[in-house]
């Protein structure tokens, strides 16, 4: 890996320096603790897919940093030649890559039985690594398991933790790049203690969480989530929804468009001290529609409805 930049130097300085406990039972009281990233305001970033794609990486990313985003969260890339154009984008236009969504953990989840999909995972896994590591991205996203018919809860929570931790959290020890794992709908993960009992087990520097406001507005609030796992993380996904309990139906909606409470969800993030990057996760569009979007969000910051 070459030279980190002086912004990553000091993250994995911050992440050293804060220790994990592996037990459930201080979750609680550890979650008004400062973020790992606590740098002060939140930094807002968009999802590549977001951006136009008609458009080339450079062009894309210079028409984020144009409307308001100071980093991109992209894909696995497995073409070399495409993820160096990723990396040359990111240099010329100052749009840090500050995180990879992994591919692949829905098809090829750690907590299959089978060894071959394991495998295929880990692969994938540590080609999301080698690119954060030629991006200069602190962090990988990982979804760590999936439950279904013939995966029970107990299989994926143990099944993920031990390839994880054996054959996941070297690698990204090696590259210096932190593995932070999502909640989102793959009936794992329900619940914020258990969310941070999950990490903690894991007992290493290197495994953070990436809270996702949005996934769990069906069974939680994200502000209970944020005070819960607080310190633990590293990573924020925004997206809101629009939700028909009585006829159980949703629908995805730009952020303050929604059910979520959006000044309590600030109001909590201030609480733990997170200054991190919080990534934009909704339907993508032209220059316009991201200028309002980075209005939405700064909105936000500021403790109000992104919506005034």
């Amino acid at each position: 890996m070459g030279m980190m930049n002086e912004p990553r130097r000091a993250f994995l300085r911050t992440l050293m320096m804060t220790p994990i406990v592996p037990a459930m039972a201080l979750a609680a009281r550890r979650g008004a603790a400062e973020s790992d990233d606590a740098s002060g305001t939140p930094r807002k970033a968009v999802l590549v897919s977001m951006l136009p794609d008609e458009l080339s990486y450079v062009d894309r990313f210079r028409l984020a940093r144009e409307v308001g985003f100071a980093g991109v969260e992209v894909h696995t890339v497995s073409d070399t030649r495409e993820a160096e154009d990723i990396a040359r984008a990111a240099e010329e236009t100052g749009l840090e890559i500050h995180s990879v969504m992994n591919s692949g953990h829905w098809e090829f989840p750690l907590s299959s039985p089978d060894a071959d999909a394991v495998s295929k995972s880990v692969g994938i896994v540590e080609t999301s690594i080698r690119n954060a590591a030629l991006w200069k991205a602190e962090v990988v996203l990982l979804v760590p398991a999936v439950v279904n018919e013939e995966v029970s809860y107990r299989q994926a929570w143990e099944r993920s933790q031990r390839v994880i931790r054996e054959r996941i959290l070297p690698m990204a020890e090696r590259h210096q790049v932190v593995i932070a794992v999502e909640e989102v709908w793959n009936k794992f993960l329900l619940s914020p203690l258990e969310f941070a009992r999950y990490v903690d087990e894991l007992d290493s520097p290197w495994i953070r969480a990436y809270f996702d406001v949005g996934n769990i507005v069906f069974y939680g609030y994200p502000q209970d989530w944020i005070r819960t796992l607080g310190k633990r993380i590293v990573r924020l996904h925004l997206k809101d929804f629009k939700l028909d309990r009585k006829n159980g139906r949703f629908e995805w909606v730009n952020l303050g468009d929604g059910d979520i409470d959006w000044v309590a969800v600030r109001k909590a993030l201030t609480e733990i001290g997170y200054g991190g990057y919080m990534t934009t996760e909704i339907e993508g569009g032209d220059e316009a529609y991201l200028e309002d979007v980075v209005a939405r969000i700064d909105r936000f910051l500021a403790g109000k409805p992104p919506v005034g």
